[in-house]
């Protein structure tokens, strides 16, 4: 009987062995499932990885070229369009009071050089100002204001030439710079019709003592202050338009006024009584005023006024307003 609860016990342990030996196979089995399953995965995630990182790479490398482009483009671009207007100026080498603009400074009473008319500055300067703007690449800005201001808006750099029927003189190259002349000016003497001044020696006789009326800082001022008023020959008012010492004159409180023709003739035109004398009191040569210290933009502007000059666009203009006698 003990006997056979041995044997009994010994089959048991043997068949308990045996499933126990039977029951590790498949955990081995999957083990290996799993670390093969995870050895794929691990590799199909370096391969996506390396894909992706590629991917990445090709995509950074078109989106960098891309950036690149478009940065070189917008470069290029924006060069294109600053040498674009540098021609107006910096290209040339000159620069100007107010960027892509030739400002002018004038005194607009000085008929047919320069006049208001509908709100506008007009007239011979004033065109050819517009002219050498043109040629420049640059707009034409006009700017109004007395005439004894103008020198000092050209010196200080607040306006780039002054064009207002200006002389050349000594007194005034010290302080500016003029171009080659375009036009010649005559000071002529205008009187009362019924004056006792019959030419310009009347004025230098001895013992003349006539008032003249002329426009402030003009060359009419200029030469009667040394011909007559620092000889003691006569008296000088000075008027800051030439239509007030015109005025003067037809009220009574001068005897005289000096000044250019062509507004003369204008003014005698318009205010009756008054005459021209047929003798000349000086003939002069207009250019423009520039200042010292900008010389690119003085040689640019003055090298366009001689090209208007050889063309004949400069005798146009100032054949539209001034008719052969």
């Amino acid at each position: 009987m003990k006997m056979k609860k041995l044997t009994a016990l010994l089959l048991a342990s043997v068949m308990a062995l045996s499933m126990a030996a039977c029951g590790s196979t498949p955990t081995s089995n999957d083990n290996s499932s799993q670390d093969s399953s995870s050895a794929e995965s691990s590799s199909d995630t370096a391969e996506g990885s390396e894909a992706s990182d590629s991917s990445d790479a090709a995509d950074s490398s078109q989106a960098s070229d891309s950036s690149d482009a478009a940065d070189g483009s917008q470069a290029s671009d924006s060069s294109d369009a600053a040498d674009g207007s540098d021609a107006s100026g910096e290209a040339e080498g000159f620069t100007t009071a107010v960027e892509g603009k030739l400002t002018m400074a004038t005194n607009a009473a000085f008929p047919p050089y320069e006049y208001v008319e509908g709100g506008q500055v007009v007239g011979i300067d004033a065109e050819i100002a517009d002219a050498i703007a043109g040629k420049l690449g640059l707009e034409l800005q006009i700017d109004d204001m007395e005439f004894d201001s103008i020198t000092e808006a050209v010196k200080g750099g607040k306006a780039d030439l002054g064009l207002a029927g200006m002389t050349v003189t000594p007194d005034r190259q010290e302080e500016v710079d003029f171009t080659v002349s375009y036009a010649t000016g005559v000071q002529v003497i205008i009187v009362n019709e019924d004056s006792d001044i019959t030419s310009a020696d009347d004025l230098f006789a001895e013992g003349a003592s006539h008032v003249i009326g002329v426009q402030r800082n003009t060359t009419g001022d200029i030469y009667t202050t040394d011909d007559i008023e620092k000889k003691e020959l006569g008296t000088i008012d000075r008027y800051s338009k030439g239509a007030d010492a015109v005025q003067a004159l037809k009220t009574g409180k001068v005897d005289c006024v000096v000044i250019d023709n062509e507004p003369a003739k204008a003014f005698v035109a318009e205010v009756e009584g008054l005459k021209i004398l047929d003798t000349e009191y000086i003939t002069e040569d207009y250019a423009a005023a520039m200042s010292k210290d900008n010389t690119a933009l003085y040689e640019a502007v003055n090298t366009a006024l001689q090209e208007l000059i050889a063309d004949g666009t400069v005798q146009g203009i100032i054949d539209k307003y001034i008719t052969a006698e």
